[in-house]
């Protein structure tokens, strides 16, 4: 499936004769995703290092090529519980049901035209009981494998990746 919006992007930035390299992310109506921090600055902290961790990602593609991302909802690992000694609130990982999940949609663009595109729904179910490559200090740890785990199935796929993160 093609969104018209990034099929419109993509010709404008050919007409232009303007080579890209990288990734961009949108986040549409974040305002109304199911789970981010509550305080405003730990918000926009988290949107910047998922942004960075998709840009970071971006690197490995190749020089012509651009990938647009409109992030349309979130749901981080685990709850925020209330925390009356801190700012903000605890976020406290239960393995039983509260997988990281994020529903996106994106269109991969190489010299003006659509390689790739479409909606994706990405969910770990197993985050709790896997090997994470991020150390358990690191924000969002199992939002970065999740996303990792998408990128290697659809944007660059590794045939000896194991598919964990499910994309309905």
């Amino acid at each position: 499936m093609r969104c018209p919006r990034h099929l419109a992007f993509a010709a404008c930035l050919a007409a232009h004769g303007i080579a890209m390299a990288g990734v961009t992310v949108n986040y549409v109506h974040d305002a109304q995703f199911t789970d981010l921090p509550r305080t405003p600055w730990q918000r926009q902290q988290a949107l910047e290092d998922i942004s960075d961790h998709f840009q970071a990602l971006g690197k490995d593609l190749p020089a012509r090529q651009d990938l647009v991302i409109d992030v349309l909802d979130i749901d981080l690992a685990g709850r925020e519980e209330p925390n009356r000694f801190a700012v903000s609130g605890l976020r406290i990982l239960s393995h039983g049901g509260d997988w990281p999940r994020m529903r996106l949609r994106y269109s991969l663009v190489e010299d003006g035209k659509v390689l790739k595109s479409g909606d994706a729904q990405l969910s770990d179910k197993a985050y709790g009981n896997r090997v994470n490559a991020y150390p358990s200090d690191a924000r969002w740890p199992h939002e970065k494998q999740m996303i990792d785990d998408w990128w290697r199935a659809t944007i660059v796929p590794d045939p000896g990746a194991a598919k964990q993160v499910s994309m309905e």
